[in-house]
């Protein structure tokens, strides 16, 4: 009997150099259960504003790419900051191509979001914006647990996440939801 595989790609909400969670998303590979393999996706920073002229023209590769990533991946995770109670624009603007693409990569597709902020609420408000956002999209978003990294800033250190609970817990949330992407797969 061969041993089952998953792959997940990880779409990050944040442009900046040395972003918390790109640094994040970094870390899940070695979080990540056996038989895991997690692949980061390209940058949302390569993705024109969306335009319907633009797509009218046909698809940025960029988005194409990314869709089809998507696509053949067992399951999605979204690391994001949270921008003035909410998504940043420029991941919203990413999953406003995505949606239009056909057919749609993240209909059926297992996600895991995980937020992340200096302060006290670790992203909450972002993250219930993005489920929502993400009932357009017919996902199958992962509930339990919700990762929401409060204080960040005291948990990285030179672009490593040094915070041994935070790793620990981003590890135990990475094992339930390779089991709820292989019940949902299965499905």
């Amino acid at each position: 009997m061969s041993e089952t595989t998953q792959t997940f790609v990880t779409l990050v909400g944040s442009l900046r150099t040395g972003s918390y969670h790109t640094t994040i998303a970094n870390t899940l590979p070695a979080l990540a259960p056996h038989g895991v393999t997690i692949k980061q996706l390209g940058s949302i920073g390569d993705i024109p504003h969306y335009n319907a002229d633009v797509q009218a023209e046909g698809f940025p590769e960029a988005v194409l790419a990314m869709a089809k990533q998507i696509a053949e991946a067992d399951g999605l995770i979204i690391v994001t900051p949270e921008y003035n109670y909410s998504i940043p624009g420029v991941l919203k603007n990413a999953l406003d191509w995505l949606s239009r693409v056909a057919p749609q990569p993240i209909a059926n597709k297992p996600v895991l979001i995980q937020t992340a902020t200096p302060g006290m609420a670790g992203g909450a408000r972002a993250q219930y914006h993005l489920r929502q956002i993400l009932v357009f999209f017919d996902a199958l978003v992962f509930n339990k647990p919700e990762a929401m990294v409060s204080q960040v800033h005291n948990k990285i250190q030179n672009n490593e996440l040094v915070d041994e609970d935070t790793r620990a817990f981003l590890g135990v949330q990475l094992e339930a939801f390779s089991k709820f992407a292989a019940k949902m797969n299965r499905e």
